[in-house]
């Protein structure tokens, strides 16, 4: 089960509202865990992870799956506004790229 609960994404990061650290795990995103240290609030969001697993496991309801452990295609499908398609599809003959590889690049330069 810990190895599991490793395998979720985990962030932790400061609330101003709360005045405290908040964790929080992407693939259970109506929990979170305040705690006055970063560590603590890890420790806190890892222990309601495991708590929710266990009690969804014994209602026999469904457990989400890791996103690290989750097979993704490399194919993305979305819609824009033309006037964004065809901005695009000038930056992209103006830099001798195809329309693909620059919003790849735009995507992978805003991590």
């Amino acid at each position: 089960m810990t190895e599991e609960v490793d395998r979720y994404t985990y962030r932790v990061s400061w609330s101003e509202e709360d005045g405290e650290y908040v964790g929080a795990c992407a693939e259970f995103g109506l929990l979170s865990h305040l705690d006055d240290t970063p560590e603590k609030a890890l420790a806190g969001i890892r222990d309601l992870v495991a708590f929710s697993v266990d009690d969804l496991r014994r209602e026999g309801a469904p457990v989400p799956e890791p996103l690290s452990t989750r097979r993704y295609s490399g194919t993305l499908t979305l819609r824009i506004p033309p006037e964004t398609h065809r901005a695009l599809a000038m930056d992209a003959a103006e830099a001798g790229v195809s329309m693909n590889r620059l919003v790849v690049e735009r995507l992978a330069s805003r991590r």
